[in-house]
């Protein structure tokens, strides 16, 4: 296993996990079960480092059952590594929906940062409002279908409030056109505390923004942040629109990473 997935492997799927500050990591003969903590956003994921042992359908099941039991949609995140290496031809005979496969990509966060050409009239900033919260629901909504929940519109700017302090080990960003335009870009970064790694996480450009910088910019923003709180090393699951600009910058594909999922009943 070459030296940064075994790092990751060792420091993040065996350790700490991914850094959401809004999920709880519980420990289950030897699997990784993670649950949302935000009743806005209920979710449920799977990992399963140490593989699956003997009886690996068996695991699956209860697993699955479980989530189903709790009312939880469950995504069991798969890496083309892992044991038992025929995983996603098991969890698809259980029931599993097969995602998109996405590249895990690991490196130096110093080879992110650069500097930032962004288009005239587009600044990038933290979010600061539950209107910057609204905008970015809604860009993702327009970028992926509703797969990252719907928009949920109303609210105009005089019902936006500040966002409360957030958790100190995530950052997120957007790109917005001045002075009270659309948002274009959005992305945050979670620090994986006691790790190396930073995730970045999110990423996402309007159609009719893309190519002009602008995911270029927040990563190189979100890379900065990171390595100014004392990390050392990037880790991306990357699309296949993402992955070029990414290795272009030195980060490497150290294995592909592929999501199964099992619809909460009425959810699918």
């Amino acid at each position: 296993m070459p030296d940064l997935l075994a790092s990751f492997h060792r420091q993040i799927r065996l350790g700490v996990g991914e850094g959401s500050p809004r999920s709880e990591r519980t420990w289950v003969d030897g699997l990784a079960r993670v649950v949302s903590t935000d009743p806005q956003d209920p979710w449920a994921m799977v990992d399963c480092p140490n593989g699956l042992g003997a009886d690996p359908d068996a695991r699956i099941a209860r697993e699955r059952d479980h989530f189903v039991g709790l009312g939880l949609a469950l995504e069991w995140k798969t890496y083309s590594y892992d044991e038992p290496a025929d995983l996603g031809a098991r969890l698809l005979a259980a029931g599993f929906a097969k995602e998109d496969d996405e590249a895990l990509m690991l490196g130096e966060l110093a080879d992110l940062v650069g500097n930032l050409d962004l288009p005239p009239g587009v600044v990038v900033r933290p979010l600061r409002t539950t209107g910057d919260v609204r905008r970015v629901r809604e860009l993702y909504h327009h970028v992926w279908g509703g797969s990252w929940g719907a928009a949920d519109g109303g609210g105009g700017r005089e019902h936006e409030e500040p966002l409360p302090p957030g958790d100190p080990s995530e950052c997120a960003l957007l790109a917005q056109v001045l002075p009270d335009g659309p948002v274009v870009c959005a992305a945050r970064v979670n620090l994986c505390p006691g790790t190396e790694f930073a995730g970045m996480w999110g990423g996402s450009t309007h159609p009719q923004w893309r190519r002009r910088g602008l995911f270029r910019a927040l990563l190189s923003t979100r890379a900065q942040w990171a390595m100014d709180q004392g990390y050392r090393l990037a880790r991306v699951d990357a699309s296949p629109d993402s992955e070029p600009i990414l290795a272009g910058l030195g980060l490497r594909r150290v294995a592909t990473t592929t999501p199964y999922t099992f619809a909460a009943a009425g959810n699918g």
